[in-house]
């Protein structure tokens, strides 16, 4: 076969590039990300935060009353930070502090997700704004405080990291003056 300009057409050469340009793309079409379900979770935050908490709450607890599109939010971030996917659960809680931007259990369930992402300054600082916004008694404070804990201990203050530990405690045993 010979082109217009004269010069021959190498169609085998043609034809293997072809081939390998189409098992390039079959092979990259059947490569996957490994399943969500598989990746391995740091239990920190639950084994720190949140069951030593729920271990504590049989206290006066309080919760603030939510919209309805917040809790959405919040189950869907609950169920992204459940897979794994700390960064869409991220995503979501921050679409729910635009709703409710002082709401404490929005504020310390982000503070708990970026634990987990191991942004300790970021973690400290959702759980100090939930702790300054939220009750005095109960489970959201004792997770406030474990969170400071935590967050303190993995940036270097094992000082404040002990005393946020006291505070959490003082959380769950604390009586309002009212009762």
């Amino acid at each position: 076969m010979v082109r217009k300009s004269g010069k021959p057409v190498q169609s085998g050469r043609y034809f293997r590039l072809c081939l390998a340009f189409g098992a390039v793309l079959l092979l990259g079409a059947c490569a996957s990300t490994p399943d969500s379900g598989s990746v391995p979770q740091d239990r920190e935050v639950d084994a720190r935060v949140r069951e030593p908490a729920k271990q504590d709450s049989e206290g006066v607890q309080v919760f603030p009353l939510q919209n309805p599109a917040v809790k959405e939010l919040l189950a869907s971030a609950g169920n992204a930070e459940s897979n794994g996917d700390f960064g869409q659960a991220a995503t979501l809680l921050e679409r729910a502090l635009r709703i409710q931007p002082r709401d404490p259990e929005i504020l310390q369930s982000m503070a708990e997700v970026q634990l987990q992402m191991k942004d300790y300054g970021q973690a400290l600082n959702f759980a100090s704004r939930s702790y300054d916004v939220g009750p005095r008694v109960g489970e959201i404070c004792s997770r406030n405080w474990r969170t400071i804990s935590v967050s303190r201990e993995h940036l270097g203050d094992h000082g404040g990291a002990a005393e946020a530990e006291q505070k959490a405690m003082v959380c769950m045993k604390t009586k309002p003056r009212s009762l």
